[in-house]
């Protein structure tokens, strides 16, 4: 059954929102512009290697603008958005120089507040591009690949040259497709969303021991994750596999990353049962499950032991049982979807009663019964609250602020 998803609407803020929570890094040699006094002098200049290579990659990502015409000046002095430039102590006894180099490009115009150069239909990516610059740390691509069909780059030669590369992020790039090959660098966060890549999931994500987000939602990728493929990511934070073709059990090894903040797993096809293990997760505060193929096994009752969840997104599995007493506990979760899980029974009023602070629930769809709890009537942020398509009666509590349909 096709559910809307409107709670879950994808755009780059969501994709985003809980990358804020990673801390930016930045290596000890590194020294801000404005921490450093030049003096009467004038700030060293980029070494022209580097400032050709951002040349071309600006010309292979939008050949319609003239880029060397329009910013002829050391990038370090004037550059276009969404490339940066840091400075680095040298690290030679000798010499106490420092040395600019490029650190950042982001490419695709996503909004006023950051108009990266943009991307045109003929846009093309050569990670040889990038190859002179040795200090580069990020690189971001929004809408850039978006007509003409490339596969996904081959980041190899990066990482072959110990590249300092910590964040891969394509968002909203349709066009590119094939599958990961290649080794990976040592990334720290790798976003590719909205794409065409298929096949499995590379095992080389599984040896990324600095990875603290792996965002691969919206994508073609299919089959089972390898059972020991969270054993060594023990510094994630964020993992999104929603809306692809994966299938089988979640491996129990995910109980593991007790730095996890963000599970989304939905829309795929998991199957067995929810792992017990997840209780672990003593900092999770997003969990979606949503719309897969999870057993006849009920509402998972370590839920209860998860103080730290803010949301919880278990629609679309038939879950089946009753509604489990597990609320106390759970006072600072926000929003509840468990719409279409096959529940039967009674409401609890606990419900009523713990989660003073929801402001979505979800119970819609199910088989419930009996009189919606009076104590729903005291909970004063709800603003979204469906129960329909069960078995229900009785006179519903009156909420303040529930908007009028």
């Amino acid at each position: 059954m096709e559910m809307s998803r409107t709670a879950h609407e994808v755009n780059v803020s969501k994709i985003l929102a809980y990358s804020s929570t990673l801390p930016k890094v930045k290596t000890q040699k590194s020294v801000s512009q404005s921490n450093v006094c030049w003096s009467k002098m004038l700030p060293p200049a980029l070494d022209s290697a580097e400032q050709e290579a951002v040349y071309r990659v600006l010309e292979s990502i939008n050949s319609d603008v003239p880029w060397r015409t329009l910013f002829p000046d050391d990038f370090c002095i004037s550059a276009p958005h969404g490339v940066v430039c840091d400075y680095f102590f040298d690290t030679t006894p000798s010499s106490s120089a420092v040395t600019p180099h490029i650190t950042e490009l982001s490419f695709g115009y996503v909004s006023d507040y950051s108009p990266n150069p943009p991307c045109n239909s003929n846009s093309t990516l050569d990670p040889f591009l990038f190859s002179p610059l040795s200090h580069l740390r990020k690189l971001f691509f929004y809408k850039c690949f978006t007509q003409m069909e490339i596969p996904f780059p081959d980041f190899s030669p990066l990482s072959s040259q110990n590249s300092s590369v910590e964040e891969l992020i394509f968002i909203e790039n349709p066009a590119i497709n094939g599958s990961i090959s290649g080794k990976l660098s040592s990334f720290r966060r790798f976003v590719l969303t909205g794409s065409n890549v298929s096949g499995e999931i590379p095992r080389g994500f599984a040896e990324l021991m600095n990875l603290e987000q792996l965002s691969i939602s919206r994508n073609k990728f299919e089959g089972e994750i390898p059972t020991n493929f969270f054993h060594k990511l023990k510094k994630l934070k964020i993992l999104d596999l929603s809306e692809n073709g994966f299938r089988g059990n979640i491996p129990e090894s995910i109980g593991n990353l007790t730095e996890l903040l963000k599970i989304d797993m939905s829309f795929n096809g998991f199957s067995g049962e929810i792992p017990e293990n997840f209780k672990g997760l003593k900092g999770l505060e997003f969990l979606d499950l949503s719309y897969n193929h999870f057993g006849n096994f009920g509402v998972p009752l370590f839920l209860g032991e998860m103080k730290s969840l803010k949301e919880v997104y278990l629609s679309g599995n038939f879950l089946g049982g009753q509604i489990p007493e597990i609320w106390e506990n759970l006072g600072g979760i926000l929003r509840i979807g468990l719409s279409g899980t096959g529940l039967v029974g009674n409401i609890p009023a606990s419900m009523g009663t713990y989660l003073r602070n929801v402001c979505y629930l979800g119970l819609d769809n199910n088989k419930l019964e009996g009189p919606v709890p009076n104590e729903f009537g005291t909970l004063e942020f709800v603003s979204e609250l469906n129960l329909e398509n069960n078995k229900l009666g009785g006179r519903v509590p009156f909420y303040p602020n529930l908007e009028k349909s």
